[in-house]
């Protein structure tokens, strides 16, 4: 009677290991966004006005953080780079700077394919305010050597969408 007893725990115990590997491996492998990225200018949709417009990027991709580098020239032709570092799990990510605000909110698709990243700037100058609220959505094509990211921004200044193809470099 013990012995049959420990052959159920035994056999209950390998069930559910195989379970638990089961659902493992069932779970949608992250595409991993890292790289130096170098804009394609020929295929993207750039509509009007390049303005903050990213010619490279650079992006690293550790576990649930993602860290995104852009360089932009601004109106007075400086060259500027921004940094960010967010949660790529649906939390708002809160970034102060001087005389500007963003919220930030990254969700994985469910088939982990894309990340969309969701976005509440609020900057003031001249004593004026200025909102804006971006959507990007970012997907990996041509074996991980294409990034597309398709952005929607509105703000008090109209809509904006733009279609930035970047090639790894």
């Amino acid at each position: 009677m013990k012995q049959m007893r420990i052959f159920q725990l035994l056999g209950m115990a390998l069930v559910s290991s195989f379970l638990l590997t089961s659902v493992n491996a069932m779970a949608p492998q992250k595409v991993d966004f890292s790289g130096e990225w170098i804009l394609n200018e020929s295929e993207s949709e750039l509509g009007e006005g390049r303005f903050r417009l990213s010619p490279e990027m650079n992006v690293k991709q550790e576990g649930n953080t993602i860290m995104i580098e852009r360089s932009f020239t601004t109106r007075n032709g400086e060259t500027r780079t921004r940094n960010e570092t967010l949660t790529m799990d649906g939390k708002e990510n809160i970034s102060e700077g001087e005389n500007r605000s963003s919220t930030t909110t990254v969700n994985w698709s469910d088939d982990a394919n894309s990340l969309t990243l969701k976005s509440d700037l609020v900057m003031s100058r001249q004593g004026e305010t200025f909102e804006a609220k971006t959507n990007e959505t970012w997907t990996l094509n041509e074996n991980g050597k294409v990034l597309t990211i398709k952005s929607s921004t509105s703000s008090s200044r109209g809509e904006r969408s733009v279609t930035l193809v970047y090639d790894k470099k």
